[in-house]
């Protein structure tokens, strides 16, 4: 370091602190490059997991909408059942209901003010 200090003119303490200085830095420098592959290394391995646990929650999602889909469905097949034995049962009453009907019409008794046993008949079959 002597010959440092003669050749530019100066102390050679001057030399010894830009000496230890650039040391200083350069051991700086590498561990700050170390700690910055080290922390691109996490980062990459902790998106690696968190890429996962987003596919884990995109599947689980699209089977929670095909499950949605299919109760759903199941649930308007029921319901259209559920109508169809309904408009049938309505038919089947409205069908009675005019049978009934025409029955009271034909009915000779009709006018009188007493029911007659077959005017009885028909309405306990609307009960």
């Amino acid at each position: 370091m002597m010959w440092i200090a003669k050749l530019l003119g100066v102390d050679k303490w001057i030399v010894g602190v830009i000496a230890a200085l650039a040391l200083l830095a350069a051991v700086g420098g590498a561990v700050a490059y170390i700690d910055h592959r080290g922390y691109q290394r996490a980062a990459v391995a902790y998106q690696a997991r968190i890429d996962k646990i987003v596919g884990d929650y995109k599947t689980a999602e699209i089977a929670e909408v095909e499950r949605q889909i299919a109760a759903n469905n199941a649930a308007k097949a029921r319901e259209a059942s559920r109508i169809a034995e309904m408009q049938a049962a309505n038919s089947k009453l409205e069908t009675r209901i005019r049978e009934l009907a025409d029955e009271a019409a034909a009915d000779p008794d009709a006018g009188k003010p007493v029911l007659g046993s077959s005017s009885v008949r028909r309405i306990n079959e609307v009960r």
